[in-house]
């Protein structure tokens, strides 16, 4: 009891002892130590110093703005907020303390309070113009237009007309419909300034309104401030475009794609929209001074990657297979750590049916990316288009020993050995290595369809092919060649006429153009009676079988027609 008493009057004792005010001068070496380490970007470090000041001074402002600005970057926004406040109560007349505040409100999607912030601001710092742009934005993101507008005004007031402000007072006014109003503020401008954007921007603005020669005058205007300015330039070529004045055209758009004040990345665009939109005759009637545009083109960035993707668009486009090749094969070369260039590449040597070049392509792509087993799919296709079938087996086999938890992969890869193997003849190994697919993905449309058209092809299990083609052809109903099947299926299980709505379906989505599908309707045709129109589908199937692919198909109708004149 007595000794309760002594610790009880000792601790109220201690109380009222307030502690003993720390050094300045450890808390200024605490500070400038801080400082340091935030400017070096050692955030974290920085604020355990921190930390160890505020808690011996809870008066001194700079610690509390620098601790906001390390949680700022270290993503502790609260603790952010929580230490820019106290810096601010401590000096509220502090530009920085409030200015960064601000920052942190707009950062994290609370602009009412940011402008707040900045409103009050500017009644202290009037002349201060990054205020009044950090209220444009804010303004822009609340949507309050007028807002913007005034702010604009004041702007000019402080700092005087600017080209900046000029296009963004004419965006604004162009988004909320007032284009003539919009105009006439760039007509003020350019009255007292003269400057190749807003008369670019002018000559656009008369162009879009289909006034070609008022924008051909402001273009022009454009140019004499600036004889190369881009855009300009491309307006030009623009209005000569719908004047269908081609000499015109051509001249202007080579002075756009060799002018060094446009970028690659800008030429590239206006080349790729210029093929994409150009009718084919017009690129068939022009192709000299296309090319001419293209060489141009290239010559401003002869190894620029996307540069020589384009060209070899372009030429593969126009049937300049050989000069397509040299810009695929100089960009893989040029990049082979592009996964995309190997992989363009690889596409080229697949429509060159260069079959050969194809699987030393695709082993050293693989060699080089082996988390891509895209490139042992197409090694895979090189050798079944080299008919050389078990070697089109062991790639995809090393795909399933690479690619073990890779569903999607190994989904693809079953159902190419599948039909590998039913090539080889081999149906048993080919219907279990499609069992396999399904078990990864019971409803893939690929798979279900050639499973079923095999297992019809030999008469087996025709009620398991019908039921897994109709699943093929819910996935996917406008498929020209899973409706063959249903189709067809349906045909051999003696459902004629349900079988003949399917295969018109096909007719509308593709299949006039496969001699199988043709064929195989015109059988349908010829067993409803409907001999006239089987005639006419089978007389399209041989017109389609320029290859052989049935091989039996003359020898076939010409047996049907004498059945039918018998």
């Amino acid at each position: 009891m007595k000794k309760f008493a002594i610790s009880a009057i000792a601790a109220l004792i201690s109380a009222f002892i307030l502690p003993a005010a720390p050094d300045n001068a450890e808390t200024d070496a605490l500070l400038v130590d801080a400082v340091s380490l935030y400017n070096e970007g050692d955030y974290a470090g920085a604020r355990d110093r921190l930390l160890s000041l505020t808690s011996l001074s809870g008066n001194n402002d700079a610690s509390f703005y620098y601790l906001g600005l390390c949680d700022f970057y270290l993503g502790n926004l609260e603790d952010a907020e929580r230490s820019l406040k106290r810096a601010v109560s401590l000096d509220s007349g502090n530009f920085w303390y409030r200015e960064r505040l601000a920052v942190l409100y707009a950062a994290t999607s609370r602009p009412e309070l940011a402008v707040e912030v900045y409103e009050e601001l500017l009644k202290d710092f009037p002349k201060n113009v990054n205020l009044y742009y950090s209220l444009v934005s804010l303004y822009g993101e609340l949507g309050k237009p007028d807002s913007i507008l005034n702010t604009l005004a004041e702007i000019d007031a402080v700092a005087g007309k600017s080209e900046m402000v000029a296009m963004v007072r004419y965006n604004v006014l162009s988004q909320t419909g007032k284009e003539e109003e919009a105009f006439a503020s760039l007509e003020e401008f350019n009255r007292d300034y003269t400057s190749a954007q807003v008369l670019s921007v002018m000559g656009d603005a008369k162009l879009s309104r289909y006034e070609d020669s008022l924008a051909l005058r402001y273009y022009g205007d454009a140019l004499a401030c600036e004889p190369l300015y881009a855009p300009a330039l491309l307006g030009k070529s623009e209005v000569y475009r719908m004047r269908r004045d081609y000499p015109r055209f051509f001249e202007a758009a080579g002075e756009f794609l060799a002018a060094g004040t446009a970028g690659t990345e800008e030429k590239t665009r206006y080349v790729t929209s210029l093929l994409q939109h150009s009718d084919p005759n017009f690129i068939r009637n022009f192709l000299p001074h296309l090319d001419t545009l293209m060489s141009v083109y290239r010559s401003c960035a002869p190894n620029d990657s996307t540069v020589l993707q384009t060209a070899g668009s372009y030429y593969y486009a126009t049937e300049r297979q050989i000069k397509a090749g040299e810009c695929f094969s100089k960009n893989r070369n040029l990049y082979p750590e592009s996964l995309s260039a190997r992989l363009i590449y690889i596409q080229y040597l697949v429509s060159s049916r260069n079959w050969t070049a194809l699987l030393s392509e695709s082993e050293q792509g693989f060699g080089d990316f082996p988390e891509e087993a895209d490139f042992l799919k197409m090694k895979s296709f090189a050798f079944y288009n080299l008919q050389d079938y078990p070697s089109a087996i062991s790639e995809y086999e090393r795909i399933v020993a690479g690619f073990p938890g890779d569903k999607e992969v190994l989904t693809d890869t079953y159902a190419g050995m599948g039909d590998l193997y039913h090539l080889l003849g081999n149906s048993a190994k080919a219907y279990k290595t499609y069992e396999k697919a399904l078990k990864l993905d019971s409803s893939n449309a690929a798979v279900l369809n050639n499973y079923a058209y095999y297992l019809c092809l030999e008469g087996r299990n025709m009620k398991k092919a019908e039921q897994m083609s109709r699943t093929a052809v819910e996935k996917e109903p406008d498929n020209a060649t899973y409706l063959d099947t249903l189709g067809w299926i349906l045909y051999l299980r003696g459902q004629c006429k349900e079988a003949k709505t399917h295969f018109k379906r096909a007719m509308l989505y593709g299949g006039k153009e496969e001699a199988t599908i043709l064929d195989h309707y015109a059988e349908v045709l010829y067993a409803l009676g409907e001999f006239d129109l089987a005639k006419v589908y089978w007389n399209m199937a041989v017109s389609k079988n320029k290859g052989g692919e049935i091989p039996d198909l003359e020898s076939r109708i010409e047996e049907r027609m004498s059945s039918i004149r018998k």
